[in-house]
């Protein structure tokens, strides 16, 4: 269980990053910071005031930022490939006592892939109510993720079964969001 468990706790932190990217990492860099999250000794660096700062930043101006119509759907694009990254780097600082190459390829795999799933869904519903409503709507799909970054990374550090089985239900609904959207949806597979 000692060598599961960090995938666990980066799975439940790379879905919250799926959703808000800085939230989980400003998150466990206070809870470092602070000595009550244990990184492994190659991410003591999350755990400094350089790095709270940075990422407070980052976290508000995310937040601010989704709350604009237009700019929240730039930000989409932008952010996948961060999301996947931030994924990664917070599974990888939990795993201990493995060698990096098996370290980072887990990492990648259930950080990196699931923040990546919870992120194209999340693009693909704003991008859904930019197009019905004009983007007047958005503001409540920013504050559903935000609040939702906030509650999971929350779980993961205090309740963390919690935690993980609303991860994989928001992996699974997720997953099929958006098997129906490319696979399932008779506008894309006709010629």
């Amino acid at each position: 269980m000692e060598t599961i468990w960090p995938f666990f706790l980066g799975i439940g932190l790379a879905t919250a990053c799926g959703f808000r990217v800085f939230v989980p990492m400003l998150a466990i860099s206070i809870g470092a910071y602070t000595g009550h999250i244990h990184v492994s000794g190659d991410f003591v660096w999350i755990g400094t005031m350089p790095a709270i700062i940075t990422f407070g930043i980052a976290c508000i101006a995310e937040i601010l930022a989704y709350y604009i119509p237009w700019l929240d759907n730039l930000l989409d694009t932008i952010t996948l490939p961060v999301a996947v990254i931030c994924g990664a780097i917070l599974t990888a600082s939990f795993i201990t006592d493995m060698s990096p190459y098996i370290k980072w390829t887990m990492a990648a795999i259930c950080g990196g892939l699931v923040s990546g799933i919870i992120k194209s869904a999340m693009t693909s519903v704003r991008a859904g109510t930019t197009l019905t409503t004009g983007g007047l709507l958005n503001f409540i799909i920013s504050s559903a993720e935000i609040i939702l970054a906030v509650v999971i990374t929350l779980l993961v550090i205090l309740a963390p079964f919690i935690a993980i089985f609303m991860a994989f239900t928001a992996i699974i609904v997720s997953i099929i969001k958006l098997t129906k959207k490319f696979i399932f949806n008779p506008k894309i597979n006709t010629a």
